[in-house]
Parts: C-alpha cells; sequence; structure tokens
C-alpha cells in the first residue's frame, strides 16, 4: 500500500512488529498448562507422557531449524511480504492442530505451526533495523525481544485461562483471527525487495537438515552420560551436512550463509555470548520451579510465581537495554547484564529450605533483569556486522544460537542432574519396618531419612545456580571481545 520509500511512524511499525512477535511467542509454551487436557481429549496415557512431550519439543525443532532459511528468503523477497507468508503457514498450522484427532497429527502440525511462527523473530528484527531510524534501532530491537519474552512468559497462563473458559483447541483457533489482523497491518510497511539477490535453496535444505539432527543431538542426555550412541551418531551426520554445506556455500553465487558474516569477529562473539546466555537461561528457568516444588514443598502454582519472579522483568530489561544500547555501547552494556545474572545466580546458591522475601525476589528479579539487559545489545552487535541485504539471515542465526544454548542446557543439567543426584544419595537406604520395631523408632528413621534426600536435593539446586553464575561470568569473555568490532 505505501511506497518502498515512505518513512512511517516508529510507534506503528513496532506495534506490528511486536504484536506479531507477541502472538507467535505464547504458542511456544501455551501447551504447557494445556498438555493434560490434550492428552485426556486425545486419548494419551499418562506412562506416554515421554510421547506428549513432543508437541513442545515439536514446535521448538520447527522454530529453530527453518529461520536461516526464511531469514535469507525475507534479505531477498523484501521482509513484510515473507512476514506474511509465514504468518499463512502459521496459520494453517495452527488451524491443523486445532482439529487434531491424534497425537501424531499434532506434532506434525506443530512442526508446521512453528516453521511459521520461527520467521516472526529474525524478519521482526531485521524489519526493525531497517524501517527505524538507526538512533533508535536499540530500543526497537529491545522491544522485539522483550515481546518474544513476554509471549513466551505468558504463554502457559493464557494457555490455562483458554482451557478454563473453552478447550484447549480454541488455543488454536484463536491464532487465526489474530494472525489475520497483523497480516494485513503488513501490508502498510513498505516491502523492499532485492531483485539482483537469489537464494541458495540447496543450502537451505541442507542447513535445515544439519540443525534438525544437532538439535536433536543436543537435546538427548546421552550425549553427556555416554550410555547411547544415538546422540553421537546424530551429531556425526550434523558435522557430516556442516561440512556438506561448507563445500555447497562454497561454489554458490550467492551463499545462503555469507562467509563475511564467519570472518566478522562482532558476529563470532555475539553469537558465543548469546550460546552461553541460552545455556544459563535454561538452567534458571528449569532450578526455580523445580527446586520450589520438591525440596521446598511448594505447590505447583507457587513455583510458577516464583519462576515469574525471574522471567517476569526480562522484558523490561530487554527495553531498558534497548534504550542504554546507543549510549553504553553493546560490550559493556551486555557485561553489566551478564554481571547481574552471576550476582542473581549466585545468591540464589546460597538458598535454604527456609528462603522467603524479600530475598528471594530480589535474587530473581536482579537475574532477570540482566538476561534482559542483554537482548537487544548482542543483538545490535551481530547486525551491526552484517550488511543490508543478509540482515534477516544474521537476525536468524542470533537467535538460533540462544535456542541450541537451550537446548545444550537442558540435556546437560538433566543428565548432569541425575549422576550427581545418585553421588549425593549413595549410601542412603529407604527405611522400611523392622519386626518388632517400635513405631515412634521407625519414624525417626523416616524423618531422618527424608531430610538426608531434601539435603541432597537442595545441594544439587545449589549448584545448579552456581553452575548457572559460572556459564554467566564465562560469556563475560567473548562480550569483552565484542569490542574489537568487524
Amino acid at each position: 500500500m505505501l511506497g518502498t520509500n515512505r518513512t512511517l511512524p516508529t510507534p506503528f511499525v513496532l506495534t506490528i512488529i511486536g504484536l506479531g512477535t507477541f502472538i507467535t511467542a505464547l504458542d511456544q509454551t501455551v501447551v504447557v498448562t494445556a498438555l493434560p487436557s490434550v492428552m485426556l481429549d486425545l486419548q494419551v496415557p499418562i506412562a506416554d507422557l515421554d510421547r506428549a512431550a513432543w508437541v513442545i519439543t515439536a514446535y521448538l525443532l520447527g522454530y529453530t531449524v527453518a529461520m536461516p532459511l526464511i531469514g535469507r528468503l525475507g534479505d531477498v523477497y523484501g521482509y513484510p511480504r515473507v512476514y506474511q507468508a509465514s504468518l499463512i503457514i502459521f496459520c494453517i498450522g495452527t488451524s491443523l492442530v486445532a482439529v487434531s484427532s491424534s497425537l501424531e497429527w499434532m506434532v506434525g502440525a506443530r512442526v508446521i505451526q512453528a516453521i511459521g511462527g520461527g520467521a516472526t523473530v529474525p524478519i521482526g528484527m531485521a524489519l526493525a533495523t531497517t524501517l527505524v531510524p538507526r538512533g533508535q534501532r536499540g530500543l526497537a530491537l529491545g522491544i522485539v525481544g522483550a515481546s518474544a519474552e513476554a509471549g513466551s512468559m505468558l504463554g502457559p497462563v493464557y494457555g490455562g485461562a483458554i482451557v478454563e473458559l473453552l478447550s484447549w483447541r480454541w488455543i488454536f483457533w484463536l491464532n487465526v483471527p489474530q494472525g489475520a489482523v497483523i497480516f494485513m497491518a503488513l501490508f502498510w510497511l513498505p516491502n523492499r525487495r532485492d531483485t539482483g539477490a537469489r537464494v541458495d535453496y540447496m543450502g537451505g535444505v541442507i542447513l535445515v537438515g544439519a540443525l534438525l539432527l544437532l538439535s536433536l543431538a543436543l537435546s538427548r542426555t546421552g550425549l553427556f552420560t555416554f550410555d547411547s550412541p544415538y546422540p553421537f551418531l546424530l551429531a556425526a551426520g550434523a558435522v557430516g551436512l556442516i561440512a556438506l554445506l561448507v563445500l555447497v556455500e562454497t561454489k554458490a553465487y550467492q551463499p545462503l550463509l555469507a562467509p563475511a558474516l564467519f570472518r566478522s569477529w562482532a558476529f563470532l562473539t555475539s553469537n558465543l555470548t548469546q550460546i552461553l546466555v541460552g545455556v544459563a537461561l535454561i538452567i534458571a528457568m528449569i532450578t526455580v520451579p523445580l527446586m520450589a516444588n520438591t525440596v521446598m514443598g511448594k505447590s505447583p502454582f507457587t513455583g510458577a510465581l516464583w519462576l515469574l519472579r525471574l522471567t517476569g522483568v526480562i522484558p523490561l530489561g530487554a527495553v531498558c537495554g534497548g534504550l542504554l544500547v546507543s549510549r553504553l555501547g553493546p560490550s559493556p552494556l551486555t557485561v553489566v547484564g551478564l554481571v547481574l545474572v552471576a550476582l542473581g545466580m549466585f545468591l540464589a546458591s546460597g538458598w535454604e529450605l527456609g528462603v522467603a522475601d524479600p530475598e528471594l525476589t530480589v535474587h530473581l528479579l536482579i537475574a532477570g533483569f540482566g538476561f534482559g539487559l542483554v537482548i537487544a545489545p548482542i543483538t545490535v552487535h551481530a547486525l551491526d556486522a552484517a550488511s543490508e541485504d543478509y540482515r534477516g539471515t544474521a537476525a536468524s542465526l542470533v537467535v538460533v544460537s540462544r535456542m541450541m544454548g537451550m537446548t545444550l542446557g537442558l540435556a546437560a543439567l538433566s543428565a548432569w542432574g541425575v549422576q550427581h543426584f545418585q553421588v549425593l544419595t549413595t549410601g542412603l537406604e529407604f527405611p522400611l519396618p523392622l519386626a518388632g520395631e517400635a513405631a515412634g523408632i521407625f519414624e525417626t528413621r523416616a524423618a531422618e531419612y527424608s531430610a538426608n534426600v531434601n539435603a541432597a536435593g537442595l545441594a544439587l539446586f545449589q549448584r545448579f545456580f552456581l553452575t548457572a553464575s559460572i556459564i554467566s561470568l564465562i560469556a563475560i569473555v567473548p562480550a569483552l571481545g565484542m569490542r574489537r568490532g568487524n
């Protein structure tokens, strides 16, 4: 509807981009609270919970693996039109989820939905850097990041509310009119197609396969426990595809992944920092509610409220990071954010069983604000390293780096946690009543056993927090390296 050179008000542009990002980010976590209803409706027994979890995993996989190819499509054909095409795919997928008659159907539909939804963050970031004045780009990227974080944070609450009021299928039906509104609004954004650019589809297909195998390999705990060859076979397949990708890209006229990106110190250090942030973030997000629900003896709802104190402040940190990045610079601001994360996690590593407010809230707010503060500077620094015709590709790789870090962190946490807990509880035997033993003596032994198990669990969670703190400090090294520029 508008000429390609027409300047639009920044708030209008950011409203469209932010809403699209928020809506699709909701679907990353919206199924968490709806999963019991889904299992009941699709007649999936509780014993098959691991199969039902693929409803969540499938979305994360589809969300991650197609990003770089879709980002490059946006570079070539124009960001608004590719955004609209992605919304169509998202709405088709969400409609297929809503009419699911089996778990297998739903998992497949979630992949389709995620391929469309995964485009909104990198394309939104590319649009923010293209349509917003340079001095406001940091704020724009902070708002896009805040929208994504807010969507992921509110997903479980939104899903639970819809299930209570209607049914789980309406979670997905409501995506269609929401997507339609964003689709129509995108016509107001100028579409700037690069007529001289081309998409390397062969490289795109190979990269999708490599990311898929790598994601599956990193998600297996066997990668750390060495009790299964499958993660290593998957990783070997991913390495083989990456080698093939390098071969194909060297011969491509316009490669999918511009070699200049991987020769850029700024781009490499930004992505390495992003991977480590992803690892620390998933450790924190898993440990907080798990600790509350187990050794602390709190209800699931209380555990969710504890987590909300961490995740609820991330969008605020993202916006503040966007406001400050042009004044402080990407590297110093990233370092400040990482120091806050390390401090918050270190303080949490000292929690005892009786931890309470204000101590609990203050520690989680410090870490959460730090996680948000690094979003804009890392993204700004990475995108500044990319040429104008590879902004969408660069943005997608930044998001993929974080997702890979979270996948790796979750698998490592699961493997190391189980092994370490077994070490901590070695020698503890479950008390059984002995013949002729007085009831009081048995109760004393049972209470002692329970206290020892709780102490082992507390020690484990404390080390999880300490690990997240150490990883955040390690991430300061590449963050300091961001000073070198390109």
